[in-house]
């Protein structure tokens, strides 16, 4: 398993973190992703560590915190042999202060998230997403204080915007506090609006990126085709949703029948072929995987060990090339004084 250094902080992670959104199952939005128990999760926890996986992502939010739940079941015992990463800031409950980015809602937070887990520390804790009704050093004081207090190690953000990030770097450096090390985004083949801004940012202020939704909500497993209809998970469930940002069919679908070229080229699948084509991208860390089943996560397992050919590199970088929106089109002819890490 490649270990890679985890933005500018002294930590090195695998470069596949196990997600453990399809851990619970309790509510309803979750229950379509999966409703592991602590055995099958033990399992594929299992399966893991035997692949050099010692990193697991979850959330407070995961079916209202059941995933950490099971989690904490699961690797009871061995805790010290791996790295959790967690997240908090989205509601919890109608109590109107037990959600957003508050320093009252964080301790709370991050308290529950410990018991849950069954751990007195967590490695890497995630802002879920930006609170703009809390000041950014209030929430910087009390992650700080957290990190004093040996209740967390590292902090990250996730869903950010570009001047989001950059707002709380700079109160970071202005007050002495820590600085978020890790960004964790979307970012697939179906979708790469995250080169557009986040990427340079996080070139140049050192955040590491970890990637969820690698395989773009499921759309690039190869079970949506031109006049295929998945047959089972959630893009088969009831609401037919596959959720995420919508993304043009025929776009896809011809991203689709490059990744299947590539694929039937290495001997891979395409779900390999699209995940192996992330880990070749700049300021990429770690890629959050996720299955409901021990075959999912051996098949996402080949992914690693392997290299695309520049020439295959290039023909994804083309087929998935969208026109990026304003301003970032209009700095695409003037990279002499404005270099891109890649070429959108």
């Amino acid at each position: 398993m490649e270990f890679r250094q985890l933005g500018r902080s002294g930590l090195k992670v695998p470069v596949f973190s196990f997600g453990t959104a399809t851990f619970g199952g309790t509510t309803e939005f979750f229950k379509v992703w999966g409703d592991t128990d602590v055995k099958a999760a033990s399992k594929l926890v299992d399966i893991c560590m035997e692949a050099g996986i010692n990193f697991f992502d979850t959330a407070n939010i995961y079916s209202a915190g059941a995933s950490e739940e099971v989690l904490g079941a699961a690797i009871k015992g061995r805790r010290n042999d791996m790295l959790i990463s967690t997240k908090a800031t989205f509601s919890m409950s109608d109590d109107p202060n037990d959600k957003g980015s508050s320093r009252f809602h964080l301790i709370k937070a991050c308290e529950d998230s410990l018991k849950r887990l069954g751990t007195d520390h967590i490695d890497l804790y995630f802002m879920h997403g930006f609170d703009a009704l809390t000041p950014v050093d209030e929430t910087l004081r009390a992650l700080d204080d957290l990190i004093t207090a040996g209740k967390i190690r590292y902090i990250g953000c996730s869903n950010f915007s570009g001047w989001h990030v950059m707002k709380s770097l700079a109160a970071s450096e202005k007050d002495g506090l820590a600085r978020y090390i890790a960004y964790q985004g979307y970012y697939s083949l179906a979708n790469r609006d995250y080169e557009w801004e986040l990427m340079p940012l996080a070139q140049d202020q050192g955040l590491g990126t970890m990637v969820w939704s690698p395989l773009g909500w499921g759309r690039l497993t190869g079970k949506i085709r031109r006049g295929q209809k998945p047959t089972e998970g959630r893009m088969a469930s009831e609401s037919g949703a596959v959720g995420g940002p919508e993304v043009n069919e025929e776009h896809l679908f011809n991203i689709v029948d490059v990744l299947d070229e590539i694929a039937k080229e290495t001997g891979k699948t395409i779900p390999q072929v699209a995940l192996n084509w992330l880990t070749t991208r700049p300021t990429i860390s770690n890629i959050v995987i996720g299955a409901r089943t021990e075959e999912q996560l051996r098949q996402n397992l080949g992914a690693l060990g392997w290299t695309l050919s520049a020439d295959q590199i290039e023909r994804l970088d083309n087929v998935s090339h969208k026109t990026p929106a304003y301003p970032y089109w209009h700095q695409m002819g003037f990279d002499e004084r404005n270099p891109k890490p890649v070429k959108w």
